[in-house]
């Protein structure tokens, strides 16, 4: 039987000098060394910030505690005072802008309720039929007042004693003029009355009293007075006319609120109105008939229906 073969052997190491080869032995030497060397307590204090330095050794003084205190409160007053002072100077400019928008509100109602603001002129707009200057007049108890202070309950007195006033409104123009507005009734015709003959409007408002009717206005025949329908039909009839046939129209009659009856004075033919209904449609259609067929060889014109009218 053959025997193995020897396995290979490893290269030598290469020689070292054993002068400059550390040992071993004094490497755990020095180790053991380290672990069994005493340990030396620390029993003083590492030094802080606050004590290192020059006087770190110099104990801290009660006096010094002290001071540090009163110098932060004097710190905290100066800021305390700063934030109090800047607020107290913000209400004051508050203050001051309050109390003078006071005083410019009180020196204005003061001027305004003084003879600087007093009434020296009264002009009456809108007045056609009435007297300016007996409206003026009526209301000349108000000069000298202040503007503010315009009685209007005896402005209204005044005018009470004017019919044709149906609505006013005052309007104050400083420093010194008062206008008072007026709209005026329109009257509509003369009613025959115990007393006479009495110029009313569309509302049977009495506005002047005559023995004889005038020729401002027609004369009106109404069936049961200015209470019933029939005159309200003439009112809406009459303020439905325009100026230029409204100024021909000489009498009107009704006894019911749908047979309204125009005569024309200047050539006695007379319009079947009818109801006060579609009186717009109605003016149209007479003023069209009219100009192509004149009063003058007309009797009659009926135009209560507006979409077919009649000549006669």
């Amino acid at each position: 039987m053959r025997r193995p073969s020897p396995l290979p052997q490893p290269p030598a190491p290469p020689a070292v000098d054993a002068r400059r080869a550390p040992r071993i032995d004094d490497a755990l030497d020095a180790d053991d060394a380290r672990l069994t060397a005493p340990v030396i307590p620390i029993t003083e204090p590492f030094p802080s910030i606050e004590t290192s330095g020059p006087d770190a050794d110099e104990p801290v003084r009660l006096r010094q505690v002290w001071a540090a205190a009163r110098a932060r409160r004097r710190a905290l007053r100066a800021e305390v005072r700063r934030f109090t002072t800047r607020q107290r100077r913000r209400r004051l400019v508050w203050a001051g802008a309050g109390a003078s928008l006071v005083l410019l509100v009180l020196a204005t109602l003061g001027a305004a309720y003084s003879p600087l603001f007093a009434v020296e002129r009264i002009t009456v707009v809108g007045a056609t039929q009435l007297d300016v200057a007996a409206v003026e007049s009526a209301l000349s108890d108000q000069v000298g007042t202040p503007l503010p202070l315009v009685d209007e309950s005896a402005v209204k007195a005044a005018l009470v004693g004017f019919p044709l006033v149906e609505s006013y409104a005052l309007e104050a123009r400083p420093p010194h003029d008062l206008v008072v507005r007026i709209v005026e009734r329109t009257p509509i015709g003369y009613l025959e009355t115990r007393a006479g003959f009495t110029l009313v409007d569309a509302a049977g408002v009495a506005l002047a009293t005559a023995a004889a009717p005038g020729a401002d206005a027609p004369l009106l025949t109404v069936t049961g007075g200015v209470d019933r329908p029939a005159f309200e039909a003439v009112g809406h009839v009459m303020r439905s006319l325009p100026a230029d046939i409204r100024t021909q129209v000489t009498a009107v009659s009704a006894s019911t609120p749908d047979d309204v009856r125009l005569t024309l004075g200047g050539s006695n033919s007379a319009v079947v109105w009818g109801s006060a209904e579609n009186s717009a449609e109605k003016v149209l259609a007479l003023k069209a008939i009219m100009i192509s067929r004149p009063p003058a060889g007309v009797s009659e014109y009926d135009v209560s229906s507006p979409s077919a009218v009649i000549v006669r």
